[in-house]
């Protein structure tokens, strides 16, 4: 079981900014936060999202071959929230549709350049 993901940020007011409107699409809401770190989670007892300044004061990065992946209820979900994602200021990673299996995802980058995908997994479809 997850309990929490942490994204790296080199902008915590900007990725704050970006994540609170974002999230919320997906009934998530702040929970802890300091100066370094903020984290959204649905109920508080969930797993959770988070950014972060690195701990070592160097720059964020992107890993390659690192994407987290957000669920949404509904298809139309993760119509919403890549819609919303883009509008916010995201880039284009792939857009929302079915990837085969009942599995239907969109793909984008925040603004630090992290990888994400925002999907609605339905196997009988």
């Amino acid at each position: 079981m997850i309990g929490y993901i942490t994204l790296g940020t080199n902008d915590l007011t900007k990725s704050s900014a970006f994540y609170d409107t974002l999230l919320a699409e997906l009934e998530m809401k702040r929970g802890m936060q300091s100066d370094t770190f903020i984290t959204w989670s649905k109920t508080g007892e969930d797993a959770a999202f988070s950014i972060t300044k690195p701990y070592n004061g160097e720059a964020a990065s992107v890993g390659n071959g690192v994407m987290i992946a957000l669920m949404a209820p509904s298809p139309e979900g993760v119509d919403k929230v890549y819609a919303k994602a883009l509008e916010l200021g995201a880039t284009d990673e792939g857009q929302p549709g079915p990837r085969g299996g009942g599995f239907y995802a969109g793909y984008f980058r925040d603004l630090d350049g992290n990888k994400l995908n925002v999907f609605h997994f339905n196997p009988g479809a």
